[in-house]
């Protein structure tokens, strides 16, 4: 193959190919080479292959279906790349970067969870309660916060938190 004589189109659309390649290779080693971006926003490797991929795509785009000359083409491909690469990393980058995925609670947020009985609460004693959140089921050791017993598979409101323990009272609905 003679690399000579191929067309600005093939040059565009082989260096596209390549970057597919790599974007796919990042998607499953991007954490590897996530931490060099670090110190330097824009050069995160991310918005680089955003960038590259977005420069042939339009380049590529722009040099098969319209007149315009290649010099013209390649302005306006590097002006587009880095309007797309900008929204790109404000508005979606950034944003899942600072995103909370942790699967983590406090005990405070435990107050005012309604939760299910399943060893029953003892006058002076402990028993256990499961309560559903968004982070999944969590079981935690339960005294009862009026002093009365209260039965397996009760429903019950958490109405504090203390040293691990919840202290709950039977739960009746208004309606």
């Amino acid at each position: 193959m003679d690399f000579h004589t191929w067309s600005i189109e093939q040059w565009y659309l082989s260096l596209l190919i390549i970057l597919a390649i790599c974007m796919v290779f990042y998607l499953f080693f991007g954490d590897m080479v996530e931490c060099v971006g670090e110190g330097i926003p824009f050069f995160n490797p991310a918005v680089i292959l955003a960038f590259l991929t977005f420069y042939t795509a339009i380049g590529w785009v722009l040099e098969t279906f319209t007149a315009l000359n290649s010099i013209s083409i390649a302005i306006i491909s590097v002006i587009a790349a880095i309007i797309l690469d900008i929204l790109l990393y404000y508005f979606v980058l950034i944003p899942l970067k600072s995103a909370e995925v942790s699967m983590a609670y406090t005990e405070e947020s435990l107050g005012g969870q309604v939760g299910k009985v399943i060893v029953p609460v003892p006058v002076d004693g402990y028993g256990e309660v499961v309560i559903e959140t968004v982070n999944g089921i969590i079981s935690k050791r339960a005294a009862s916060y009026d002093l009365v017993e209260i039965p397996y598979d009760a429903k019950v409101l958490v109405i504090e938190v203390k040293e691990s323990t919840v202290f709950v009272r039977e739960y009746s609905p208004i309606f």
